[in-house]
């Protein structure tokens, strides 16, 4: 076994180079804290990109990935499983849908649903009804067909030709929708109730009523993307509870798993009809290892009182948040939902959400940026008070030395 030393400056040796990690290795946590090789420690505000949604080496989380792994680890499709039936099962007792495609993250949830989307209507009005209309600032993950439905150009460049027949409307705009949409060819209209890369943005409730009024009137599908907002993340279990609107087609990856790969698409049984077996696969999709772990993170984020509280936490982040953001000059406001909360910065440090990241890492607390204006936040469901108030100390200290005040 390999026992050279590791450092940030193996990464630049080994690894292809589209990422540009911190200069920190974390090799441990435990709850809301991470230490580092040196030993130092870090309040986490990250999740891991609202991953990590019940925190690090969760007690339930170890126990069902250990007693699974004594068990079954892997079959593949040609034969099921009891972990990926059970977690089935409890998704559809617990949102409208009524059938479930496991994935291993959430660009194959969404690939699974654009596909989906597509061939319903082929299956149904005919090869012309294949349209889909998207959003600018959205992002639906990195594969060629969800990058291109995804409204951020900066993504697609040097992968063109991208997929065709994908239209972009305006967030928060019904009119600019109504001016795209078509009975003819229109089969899906494909939303974050929350855009989350695109700065924390949430939907109006009267602009999601308006898609889902417009869906049913040309017979297309509305697909909720559910990465970043979903398992309990914005403190209903799928946001589309918080705005009382119901999708055809759900996606739900990210804090599924607890830091474990696994995504899923939530559908009717209607509309799954359409892909019948053959159509689609995955090969790591409903593994019994993530499904298992799956199953204990939806037990323990469905629970009233777990909900509850990242209610009451994000009121506490969001007002520390604000407050430091006023005392400094910093941000504007402090906007998402539950624990998904993204700083828009003010106008004089408008494009410097990554100094606010680096200042935060001098302090012992690790936030994130949604684009060049926001600093986001997104930490574990259940991060205790105590960490909350360590956190929005630390980084007090980061911005008064980040402003100089």
């Amino acid at each position: 076994m390999n026992k050279d030393p590791v450092s940030r400056e193996l990464f630049d040796e080994v690894m292809v180079p589209n990422y540009a990690p911190g200069n920190i290795i974390p090799v441990r946590g435990e709850g809301s804290r991470v230490w580092d090789q040196d030993g130092r420690e870090f309040v986490d505000l990250q999740g891991g990109i609202a991953v990590t949604s019940l925190g690090h080496a969760h007690p339930g989380l170890l126990g069902a990935l250990y007693e699974q792994s004594e068990k079954i680890w892997h079959l593949s499709n040609v034969m099921t499983n009891e972990p990926a039936l059970r977690l089935a099962k409890t998704l559809c007792d617990l949102t409208f849908a009524e059938r479930v495609f496991f994935a291993n993250s959430g660009a194959e949830a969404n690939e699974a649903a654009f596909k989906l989307a597509r061939r319903y209507a082929w299956d149904n009005t005919g090869a012309e009804k294949n349209e889909i209309i998207s959003f600018t600032n959205s992002f639906h993950g990195r594969t060629l067909f969800t990058v291109a439905v995804g409204g951020q150009p900066k993504y697609l460049e040097g992968f063109e030709p991208a997929p065709g027949g994908i239209h972009h409307a305006e967030f928060n705009n019904l009119e600019s929708v109504k001016a795209l949409i078509s009975k003819e060819k229109t089969c899906a209209v494909v939303v974050e109730p929350i855009q989350g890369e695109g700065g924390v943005l949430p939907a109006d409730k009267d602009f999601l009523q308006g898609l889902r009024e417009l869906c049913d009137e040309h017979d297309a599908l509305l697909v909720f993307d559910e990465v970043q907002t979903g398992a309990g993340r914005t403190g209903h279990l799928y946001a589309y509870e918080m705005y009382g609107v119901t999708p055809d087609i759900l996606t739900s990856a990210k804090g599924l798993g607890g830091g474990f790969p696994i995504a899923a698409m939530l559908t009717t049984e209607k509309v799954a009809a359409s892909l019948s077996v053959g159509t689609h696969g995955s090969t790591y999709g409903g593994n019994a290892l993530a499904c298992a772990v799956a199953q204990k993170v939806v037990d323990t984020v469905s629970q009233p009182e777990v909900l509850k509280g990242v209610k009451a936490h994000s009121d506490m982040l969001r007002k520390g948040m604000m407050d430091i953001g006023e005392r400094y000059g910093v941000f504007r406001e402090v906007r998402g939902a539950g624990l998904l909360l993204g700083c828009v910065l003010t106008e004089e440090w408008k494009g410097r959400a990554k100094d606010f990241v680096a200042a935060g890492l001098d302090e012992g607390v690790m936030v994130l940026v949604a684009g060049g204006d926001v600093v986001r936040l997104a930490p574990s469901l259940i991060i205790p008070e105590t960490d909350i108030e360590e956190a929005l100390a630390r980084f007090e200290r980061a911005v008064a030395t980040l402003t100089g005040l």
